[in-house]
């Protein structure tokens, strides 16, 4: 019985190998951007780059921000093994004071399911900078 649970068990890990050997991979060039010091009310946007090192098209399923003032926007067709893509995010800081971090998580069918992207900023008042 034991021997009989080992077997099946090595099964579904070479199993569960294999299917990451062929998954898309989703490679970021940078995990964050700091803009530092901007003022209340500014926007500013950065672009995200990425490439899939993986065996297999890449979907990006859905991108989620932390917040209602960042936006992203996201490639919607599958992205072939070895192209690259990107994913632009802009953050609105109308309403914000002080150190911000926008958290943006990115979904897709890669190895890593959730992968995550940050802005980061120093909102100060208008007038202040």
């Amino acid at each position: 019985m034991l021997v009989c649970a080992l077997g099946i068990l090595v099964t579904f890990a070479v199993s569960a190998q294999e299917k990451s050997a062929d998954s898309p991979v989703l490679a970021f060039n940078e995990s964050s951007k700091d803009f530092g010091d901007i003022t209340q009310g500014e926007k500013v946007e950065h672009v995200f780059k990425f490439e899939n090192k993986g065996n297999s098209p890449l979907i990006i399923s859905n991108v989620a921000a932390s917040c209602g003032c960042t936006v992203p926007n996201w490639p919607k067709d599958p992205v072939p093994p070895g192209e690259k893509g990107e994913i632009k995010v802009t953050f609105n800081s109308s309403g914000k004071m002080g150190k911000q971090n926008s958290v943006v998580r990115i979904y897709s069918n890669a190895s890593e399911p959730i992968e995550k992207v940050s802005m980061i900023s120093n909102v100060l008042p208008k007038g202040g900078k």
